[in-house]
Order: structure tokens, then sequence, then C-alpha cells
């Protein structure tokens, strides 16, 4: 079995290559373009294993990437490269049409050229996010495999046009397809710009905890390692095309989410005061959307998954790996 992962050094893409390398004996393949987040350090003990190789491939490059899959002919594709972080894409969007775009679109133009080629049981696992499904209100049901497209930020834009562009690929050129759409992902070695590692590194460093709006803004959180287990079991369908939306039914507020995280700090690392009281309301994000919420129950009837982590275990286990690495935290934020 020959796996090919693209965005393997970033949050998702390197837990993803530690579970293949730990647990399988599959001939892996990493291409990533070493962007500001990617972290290498986070395979680190696993780079020199035979099993695995490492490119370093920017998926915009469509010569790169046609002649990255002629050679490896993988049976199967885990599509993470992408541009992720929504306040980047506000102030500068023309990354994320480049990588989530045409990036796509250069690994379903190599697919379809090399289709005859690659092994018959080939299929394109394409990761992607719930935002593309816009905002819910606080009373609305959940977010599932039917749910319309209403992006509202370049970010989930992007992937958007990504997911359809994939669909597209499928149903034109016979590409055997799964699209996921997951909530809020978060653990180990998550780049500090996002919120649960933010809010760490801002109260430990005696900073203001900045939190957009009034902090009512809804996300249902889901670990990265279930997350992880939900991908494999994605990658395992037999049909020419599925979709599936992976969350953990752990819907938190922003507000609710820095308390759990500040008073598990409190007993951890005591202070004077609490580290909540650090916290300070600021202006809202431009397009912010109000809540995401994930129905898992297709994958979880289909493919048998059951998240393992509740928020709570999931949140002092993150908090406790970032405690034991204050100087990988420190030095990714500067």
């Amino acid at each position: 079995m020959k796996i090919l992962v693209t965005g393997g050094l970033g949050f998702i893409g390197s837990a993803l290559l530690r579970t293949l390398i730990d647990s399988t004996d599959y001939e892996i393949l990493n291409i990533d373009s070493c962007t500001y987040a990617s972290m290498p350090e986070s395979l680190e003990g696993r780079e020199n294993n035979l099993k695995y190789q490492f490119k370093n491939i920017d998926i915009s490059n469509f010569k790169a990437v046609s002649s990255t899959i002629e050679e490896f002919k993988p049976n199967k594709i885990f599509h993470l490269a992408a541009e992720s972080h929504v306040d980047r894409s506000i102030k500068n969007p023309h990354e994320f049409i480049n990588t989530n775009i045409v990036g796509t679109f250069n690994i379903l133009q190599s697919l379809k050229m090399f289709k005859n080629e690659l092994p018959k049981d080939f299929i394109l696992i394409h990761i992607s996010t719930d935002e593309v499904f816009g905002t819910l209100d606080f009373d609305d049901s959940p977010f599932n495999e039917s749910s319309p497209y209403e992006p509202n930020s370049p970010y989930s834009a992007s992937k958007a046009s990504s997911d359809l562009l994939v669909r597209a690929w499928n149903e034109t050129y016979n590409i055997k397809t799964v699209i996921t759409n997951c909530s809020n992902n978060y653990g180990p070695w998550q780049n500090p710009e996002k919120l649960i590692p933010k809010i760490i590194y801002s109260a430990l460093n005696n900073e203001i905890i900045p939190i957009y709006g009034n902090g009512q803004n809804i996300r249902d959180w889901l670990h990265v390692d279930d997350h992880i287990t939900a991908l494999l079991l994605a990658s395992e369908s037999k049909k020419s095309f599925e979709r599936f939306t992976i969350g953990a039914n752990q819907e938190c507020s922003n507000i609710d989410l820095t308390k759990i995280i500040c008073s598990y700090l409190d007993k951890k690392m005591p202070k004077e005061g609490s580290y909540f009281d650090q916290v300070e309301f600021v202006n809202d994000r431009l397009g912010h959307d109000l809540r995401y919420a994930i129905d898992s129950s297709y994958i979880s009837t289909e493919m048998g998954f059951d998240p393992r982590f509740s928020l709570e275990k999931g949140i002092e286990e993150t908090i406790d790996w970032y405690l034991q690495n204050l100087d990988w935290l420190k030095n990714k934020t500067l």
C-alpha cells in the first residue's frame, strides 16, 4: 500500500503521518511546501524511517505535483495541504486561492492524466471544513452531509471551491473520492495562531487573552487524534463518491472554552488571581460565523466512528502537552 499525504508537516497532516508511520507498514510519501505553518519537528524520530519519504513541493506547481503522482502511483491520497487561518485569509486571500483552489486543481488534473496508471483501488480523500456550510443560529440543527454551501470568509470560500472541484472531477472523470468536512480541531502541535494554543500562550505570558466580540461564538471541538481515526475509516469507503461530516458533538462557546482552559491552568500553574482575569474582549472578526455544529451520525453508522476524547479530557491533555513543550510554543509564537 502506497500513501501520499499532502501537507504532512501541518497540524492535522503530521498527526496523520505519526499514526501511519507508527502503526502501519505502508510506504508513505509526504509533500509539503514548508511554509510558516509547517512543523518538521512534529515528526522527530520518524523522519528517517525507511518507509517514509519527504519532498518539498508546493501543490500550486503543477509540474512538480503531476510528476510526483506519476512516479509514486499511490493507492490513496490524503489531501490536507491548505492555507487554513481565517484571519490570514481576510488580510491576504491570494495565498488561499493559490493553494486551496489552484493546488487542488493541480492534483485533480494530475489524477485525470495518470488515472489509467494508478492502482485500481485508488481513492482520493479530500479533507475540508465545516466552514463551507456557513453559520448556524443557536437553535439550528447541526450541519450534515446534505447541508448547502454558504461560505462567509475567503478561507471557507476557497475550501468550498476546492470541494466542488473534487466533486466535479469525480463525476466527470470517475476519480474515486471521499470528501470530509470536519469541525474545529485541537491538540498537540497546533500552531499558536489558533485559539486554544493562543489562549494558553497568552495566559502563561501574562498577556491579554483576546476574545472576539462577546465570546458567544460556538464551535464543535474535535481532538485531532479522533479526526485521524475518522479519516482512516473514511478512506476505507467502497463507494465511487462519498461525503462524511466529522465532529465530536462537543459544542462550546469561545468564552466557556477560555474558562475551561484558565481553570485548568489555575490548578496546574497557580498564580495570584485567575488567568481568566487576563481576558479582554476585542473587536469582532469580519464576517465571524456565529456557530458551527456537526452531525456525525452517518460516519458513525456507516464506518463505526466513535470519538474517544471528551472536551474536558482533550483540553487537559492538550494543556499538559503545551506545558511540557513551552520552548516550542514560545519559539513558534515569536
